[in-house]
């Protein structure tokens, strides 16, 4: 039995999700106390009940401990299923949370599987859909596994009310090397509203505009009609060469969407002077991707809190090796590959 301290690194959702996926995949059962106890509200919360779950569910696994609130867990898996599944939040927490918790299982499963997930689909602190379809699920494909999303309706914070299906074709993971952006092909930011004045959108897009000098053209809003509550994101793609990568901001009431749109393209900025292909969330992500395929490297921004936290996660579960050379000050090179 791995026993791990939740409130270790990162002390968030983030080490659970993980140790999720990869006791599915390797078969290992952990114990894990602490649960969240970085956080203003500890324990587990709706979200991450149901990311439990829906791992007990893929892994016929025995549950200890599974219970709003609960703030340690036992997870023992049997056997990896693939099939048809429907996970719903029941809240606005977030839904693509609860799918990378069990995509890593499922995409390496013996059989196809069709997911249905319903919840929040633009969160604050979670990837949204955007950057599942554009940045993430892309380099799944890339390293064997077939996987596609499709939104059916959105969920913002706090309304919830989202749906997406996924549908997953199996495969060995390859390893991937992502050392060069390449030129910059296409950018475009986009400022979505659903029961937002129309005003705040075209304030989000002209501040992007003056901050990172992109063209008019490459600004555009998406107004929804229909959504079970308000809701405000910009976020900015930016497609390269080898790599597309987003940036998102979430609107917050009291907050200027000036504000919001500053620091998104911010985040921007520091991504496109630094030169490297990957950004630091997506990084979190795709170093998990590396380390079940025992193989790979890619260069990134200095890793923040919860890249330290997935790397000390593998080690309880994995035999892999990960190596972070600084490049220059601005620029990491992370290398994933067996130990020995």
């Amino acid at each position: 039995m791995i026993r791990i301290d939740g409130s270790k690194g990162e002390g968030g959702g983030q080490v659970l999700r993980t140790s999720l996926a990869l006791s599915l995949v390797t078969g290992k059962p952990f114990q894990m106390v602490n649960i969240r106890a970085g956080r203003s509200k500890p324990g587990l919360l709706r979200q991450h009940l149901t990311a439990v779950k829906a791992a007990a569910a893929v892994g016929e696994a025995e549950l200890e401990g599974a219970e709003l609130h609960s703030k340690e867990l036992t997870f023992r898996p049997k056997a990896l299923q693939s099939g048809d599944y429907h996970f719903a939040v029941g809240t606005a927490g977030s839904a693509t949370l609860v799918l990378q918790t069990v995509l890593p299982a499922l995409m390496t499963a013996s059989g196809p599987s069709t997911l249905v997930l319903e919840g929040g689909t633009h969160n604050p602190a979670a990837p949204p859909f955007d950057f599942l379809t554009k940045a993430y699920l892309p380099l799944v494909r890339r390293m064997g596994p077939g996987v596609e999303a499709t939104l059916e309706k959105h969920g913002f914070f706090p309304a919830g009310g989202g749906k997406f299906e996924v549908l997953m074709q199996p495969a060995p993971l390859k390893p991937l090397h992502l050392l060069e952006r390449g030129n910059v092909v296409r950018r475009q930011a986009t400022a979505m509203i659903a029961q937002v004045p129309y005003d705040v959108a075209k304030r989000e897009l002209e501040t992007v505009g003056k901050k990172l000098g992109w063209l008019a053209e490459e600004r555009r809003v998406e107004e929804l009609k229909r959504s079970a509550g308000p809701g405000n994101v910009v976020w900015l793609e930016v497609e390269s060469e080898h790599v597309t990568e987003v940036f998102t901001g979430f609107g917050e009431r009291g907050v200027r969407a000036e504000d919001i749109a500053e620091a998104v393209a911010e985040e921007a900025q520091v991504y496109l002077e630094a030169g490297v292909p990957v950004g630091e969330h997506l990084a979190d992500q795709l170093m998990l991707l590396l380390a079940l395929a025992r193989g790979g490297s890619f260069r990134t921004l200095p890793l923040d809190g919860h890249a330290q936290t997935q790397i000390e996660t593998f080690a309880h579960f994995l035999d892999v090796k990960v190596s972070v050379e600084e490049v220059s000050p601005q620029v990491r090179e992370v290398e994933v590959g067996k130990r020995g």
